[in-house]
């Protein structure tokens, strides 16, 4: 069984794995002790978590722990170059915080949440992930994510422990609009299994967003259906690396409208550029993440 560790001294930048991938930006991971977004200050566990990827098609099992400095990981697969990559683990953190402006509730966000980092999941799974998460709290979306997993992903045993693998677009496009439904889906049933349809059928996937100019690729996942701008920057902020992007949610919208009067320019686009130049341009989405998770925790 694959096996290994990661120093965190090494990384450029500190690392808390529990404020990475429990702050609502992923919601592909699960914990062992199946608590995961029990707690919502979530910051500095010590517990396993788990989640799977795609290696030539074929379902993988990684797991990681951050104890006693170090990032401990086993799996089915050797994981630290996969891990490196899922939690972003090669950005900079002390040089991206310089970007951002230097007033009080960003200091706060990032003294509160130092070593989150943003993370890069695939990208259906972000996709139906963000589809999912319309006027939801960040439990019940990870709930869906679970539920999914279980009815259409693939098993794997890893471990002597059974997981499932998050669906494949094909598996999801066969579903019934009934049967996600009867998975708490409710009105975003359809728009999963047609968007499923659409990645199937090889009319779109999200990966096609990647490499193009940062509102080009916005616009191009807004084809899939039930993706606006909200959640096409979640996607390209949470699977494809775009970093200054800001998915302007109730949360944020509320930081802007507290914080940040002057970037409330009425419209989606002129707000979002506005509010990029002023959360730090290029790492905007760090900053954003940040204060996401800050303000949703219960800070200021």
């Amino acid at each position: 069984m694959p096996r290994g560790t990661i120093d965190v001294a090494e990384l450029p930048g500190p690392l808390d794995l529990q404020a990475t991938v429990e702050s609502g930006q992923s919601y592909l991971w699960d914990r062992e002790d199946g608590e995961m977004y029990e707690r919502t200050a979530a910051s500095g566990g010590d517990a396993w978590y788990w989640t799977t990827v795609r290696i030539d098609g074929e379902p993988e099992v990684i797991r990681a722990r951050q104890a006693d400095g170090r990032l401990h990981w086993d799996g089915s697969v050797d994981a630290e170059p996969i891990l490196r990559r899922l939690l972003g683990l090669g950005d900079d953190l002390p040089a991206i915080r310089e970007t951002a402006p230097a007033d009080d509730v960003v200091r706060s966000a990032y003294d509160a949440y130092w070593g989150m980092r943003i993370v890069r999941d695939p990208p259906f799974p972000t996709l139906i992930a963000f589809i999912c998460s319309a006027q939801m709290r960040v439990g019940r979306i990870h709930g869906m994510q679970q539920a999914l997993r279980r009815e259409y992903g693939e098993r794997v045993t890893f471990d002597g422990r059974t997981y499932h693998a998050f669906p494949t677009p094909e598996a999801l496009a066969d579903a019934s609009e009934a049967d996600l439904r009867d998975l708490n889906l409710g009105y975003r049933a359809p728009y999963v299994q047609r968007s499923a349809e659409l990645v199937a059928d090889g009319a779109a996937h999200p990966d096609e967003a990647r490499g193009r100019e940062y509102e080009a690729a916005r616009e191009y996942l807004t084809q899939f259906v039930g993706v606006g701008e909200k959640v096409a920057d979640c996607v390209l902020l949470f699977s494809l690396g775009y970093l200054q992007a800001v998915p302007l949610d109730t949360w944020i919208r509320t930081t802007i409208e507290e914080y940040y009067p002057d970037c409330d320019r009425g419209n989606y686009a002129d707000t979002s550029r506005a509010i990029r130049e002023t959360l730090g341009g290029e790492y905007a989405g760090y900053t954003q993440t940040y204060l996401f998770h800050y303000l949703r925790s219960g800070g200021e």
